[in-house]
Order: structure tokens, then sequence, then C-alpha cells
């Protein structure tokens, strides 16, 4: 978050100024999430589909943790910014956690009501409130990236880390969320922002990066379906889970970092760096991480994506429909009748000292400022 925590060695971000790089790179971070979950049910009957699902999944929510730490401060939180922890992250996860018991009883008949175990994209939220928690001590330690990467690796080996409260997975992409928050520190970002001449032969090997990742995926696609890759990339199994219980496991975990580090990288070069189209879509992130499900969730459930719906045809049909769906979300009609449980202002629940308004261009856990 943009306001969250402050410390005298480290920059706020720009409060007044947007930059154009990071709505841009927000928005096409959830697109590509929605994609994702789009087309996953293609994945079990075809092999296109899979590629795709692989290409996303090894960097789009590293990247999407990236940008998260970016926006985050180290130091010690003062009353209104933990109250935002609560009325951005917790209040909106038990929100939309209701919802979700609510449709699967109606749908699936499922009756429990278990708010420790996320439902679909859920996870994510909570895991910005571990990395909140987590990251000010961290900032104390030397060497906070190594630590980050070490707990990574070292989780995979615990079977009692598991999905409750999204903690393993939560500390399977702590080193992303570190990553972030180092960068702008060594403002490895500004420096990308601010160059105007060689940009050529950076982008062209950035490009280079995603096509050689391509063309891995199309040559082992067979290999990788008999691993279960796709598992690997969630962060979320130990690595007897993943079926892996040799002492190497943690290498591979370790190789995969290095994967989406390097993708992630060649993604935020590729982002255009000036005001698009697509720019101001990236203002209502969550409100597309949060809702499309809703959408896909039907989709997913009937069926219709298994077979012969999974061919190519359909696939770039799908698509298309959650590039379309990424769109739709970010409308204000949406965003006017969805914000009382996307963005709540319980102003009862908390003590008068902290409610004071909000200064003008409010903003979200990933840290996107609205105008």
């Amino acid at each position: 978050m943009t306001d969250a925590i402050a410390t005298p060695t480290s920059p706020a971000p720009s409060a007044g100024r947007r930059v154009p790089l990071w709505d841009n790179a927000r928005f096409l971070c959830v697109m590509l999430v929605v994609i994702g979950h789009g087309i996953q049910r293609q994945t079990a009957d075809s092999n296109n589909a899979l590629i795709v699902y692989l290409f996303i999944y090894a960097f789009h929510m590293p990247a999407f943790a990236i940008i998260s730490g970016y926006f985050s401060k180290s130091g010690s939180p003062n009353g209104r910014q933990m109250k935002k922890v609560i009325t951005d992250i917790l209040i909106p996860y038990f929100i939309m956690e209701t919802i979700w018991t609510a449709v699967q009883f109606f749908v699936e008949g499922k009756k429990s009501f278990n708010p420790t175990e996320p439902s679909w994209t859920l996870w994510f939220l909570l895991a910005l409130g571990i990395f909140r928690l987590i990251l000010p001590y961290l900032a104390l330690l030397r060497w906070p990236l190594l630590w980050a990467v070490l707990f990574s690796v070292g989780v995979g080996y615990f079977d009692n880390v598991d999905s409750t409260f999204s903690l393993s997975r939560a500390i399977g992409i702590l080193p992303f969320f570190v990553l972030g928050w180092k960068a702008r520190e060594w403002k490895l970002v500004d420096r990308w922002r601010n160059a105007e001449k060689t940009t050529w032969w950076v982008r062209g090997l950035a490009a280079a990066v995603f096509a050689a990742w391509l063309a891995v995926l199309i040559v082992f696609i067979p290999q990788f379906r008999e691993m279960d890759l796709r598992f690997w990339f969630f962060y979320d199994d130990s690595y007897r889970g993943l079926g892996e219980d040799q002492w190497w496991a943690g290498l591979v975990r370790l190789g995969l970092i290095a994967l989406a580090t390097l993708l992630s990288a060649a993604f935020l070069v590729l982002v255009p760096r000036k005001e698009t189209w697509i720019t101001g879509f990236g203002q209502a992130t969550m409100y597309i991480y949060l809702l499309h499900s809703f959408i896909l969730y039907p989709i997913r459930e009937t069926g219709i994506l298994r077979d012969e719906h999974s061919s190519a045809v359909w696939l770039l049909g799908m698509i298309f429909a959650c590039i379309a769906i990424s769109i739709v979300l970010t409308a204000r009609p949406i965003r006017w009748l969805f914000r009382p449980i996307v963005e709540p202002k319980p102003n009862w629940l908390f003590l008068r000292s902290l409610n004071e308004p909000d200064k003008p261009g409010r903003t979200d856990p990933t840290g996107s400022r609205r105008s």
C-alpha cells in the first residue's frame, strides 16, 4: 500500500503525480489473472491451453507481488495505517468469503463457512496482509531479500504449513514482494522510466526472454503436463504434496523463483511507460481481481470448456472474453455498485480520532491510487 508505513530513509512514492507505467502494469497483470482463471478448465484437454496457462502462471502473480511491494513501506504503522489494513484487506476478505459461501451453498450444496480457507482468488488479499506484518521485521535484518528467498524455499519442506489463511502461498511468493520493496530503494524503475536512449535493445532482450520461455513450453509440454508443473507455480503445496520429497526439491522452487523474477523483469520492461488507452483501467485493479471470479464461476462449473470446447478457436475466444471482462469491470457504474463490498468504509467501527476524511485519491492494497 502506498501510504502504509513510512521510514525516514525510505522515500515515499509520489502522492500527487500518477505514473502511467504502474497503472498499465497493474491492469495487464490482473488481466493475465483473469485469462489464467478463464482457460484453466481447457488445460485438461488442450496442450495449447496448457502452454498459455503455464506461460502466464510462471510470472503473473510474482509480478503482482512485486508491484504491491514497490508501494509498501517498512516502518512502524500508525493508527490510520493500521485501520487501512482492516478496511482494505480484512473486511473485504470476510465480505467476499461470506458471498462465496452463499454462492457455493446454493450451487454446490456446501454448508460450511470456513474463513480460514480462502475461496479461489481471495488468498492474495490475505497474503497482502501477511506481507504487511512481515515486512517491518524483515527490514530490520541484513539481506532481507535473501531471508525471504530462504523462507520461500524452506517452507516447502514442512507439510504442516498449508493453505490455512494462505500462509504457505504467502511465504512462497514473499521474495517477490520484498524484491518490489527493494526495487524502489534501488531506484531501478525510476532509472528505467527516465531512460530515453538505448531502450530498444532492452525491450528486444525482454521480448527474447518471453520467446525463449514460450519455445521451452512448446517443446517440453508433454513432460510439463506429466510432472504437473502448474501446481509448482501456485507456491502452495509442500514438496511432498507435489510428489517430490527429495532433498533437492527446494532447488526446483529456487529455479522457479529465478524464472519468475526474470520474466517479471521482462514484463515490466515491455509495459508501456506512457499513458495509453489501458492506463485508466489500472485504477480499478481490485474490482477486476475480486469480481471476475463470479463471472467465470458458472462457465467453469458447467464444464462447457472441456472436450471439443478446448480447441484453439475456443481458447482464443475465451482469451478475448477474459480481456473484455477485465475492461467491463473497470466501468464507473460497476465500481459505484460494488464499492461498498470492495472498498467498505465502516467508520462506525473505529475511534473518532481515526475517522478523519481520507486524502484525495484513495489507494487500494496493490498501491493503485484513484484520481
